[in-house]
């Protein structure tokens, strides 16, 4: 490993109940992260984050992980995704990290890089992409985090369920990101690469403006893309 290593993940979906994963993140974070430049989370970091006052011990012990890594020296960043997007500064000044828009230009050695949760881009799925527009509304916003914590989770529960009852009707096709979209989202941020998650297939995309890289979600392994001035390559964890 260099010291210009930069690390993406995504999906991690920490959950007290899948300690699989959990331990996998910590692990990682110790062995695999450790010494890096910088770690891009690209979403999903946790099951649900309810807001900057969800008390979930397990996802605490995490940012804790988190922060003892920046404090190492390494840069650590979220770009929140449709399971985390009530990220905070409560959340970031616990982790150690700094929370990224959506989506992000960075100059990843030398190109310009466009980093993104990856929902976006799956403009097929109309039925998520009207929910996802009434969720990141500051009145949706607003009145979810006025309920009290225990409502929020019975919400989000709901919510959850709801969601696998939809995508048994949905096809990969509808799920999956529109090549037209990412191609737009590029040129109208100038990247010539891509980075992204939410879709949970690991892979290479070529296209005629550079590359479109997927990292997967956690299971029993880890999904991960580790840029170096060298190049870009996709990795196994565990």
């Amino acid at each position: 490993m260099t010291n210009d290593e930069a690390l993406f993940v995504a999906d991690l979906h920490l959950d007290p109940g899948r300690p699989a994963p959990l331990a996998l993140f910590h692990r990682f974070l110790a062995e695999r992260a450790a010494g890096a430049e910088a770690l891009y989370i690209l979403g999903d970091l946790f099951e649900v984050w309810l807001g900057d006052d969800d008390d979930t011990p397990a996802y605490h012990t995490a940012l804790a992980g988190l922060r003892r890594l920046a404090e190492s020296g390494t840069e650590v960043a979220l770009l929140p995704g449709n399971r985390d997007f009530l990220a905070g500064p409560g959340l970031a000044e616990a982790g150690g990290l700094t929370l990224l828009e959506e989506p992000t230009l960075i100059d990843l050695h030398g190109t310009p890089t466009l980093l993104t949760h990856g929902d976006l881009l799956c403009t097929d799925d109309h039925k998520y992409q009207a929910f996802r527009k009434l969720c990141r509304s500051p009145q949706w916003t607003a009145d979810f985090l006025a309920k009290p914590l225990s409502e929020r989770r019975a919400m989000a529960a709901g919510l959850r369920e709801k969601s696998r009852e939809e995508t048994y009707g949905k096809s990969r096709e509808e799920m999956d990101v529109n090549p037209q979209a990412a191609a737009e989202m590029v040129e109208r941020y100038g990247a010539r690469r891509m980075i992204h998650g939410h879709i949970h297939r690991q892979g290479i995309h070529p296209a005629p403006w550079g590359e479109r890289y997927v990292v997967a979600d956690w299971q029993e392994r880890g999904s991960l893309l580790a840029c170096t001035a060298d190049g870009c390559r996709l990795e196994r964890y565990g």
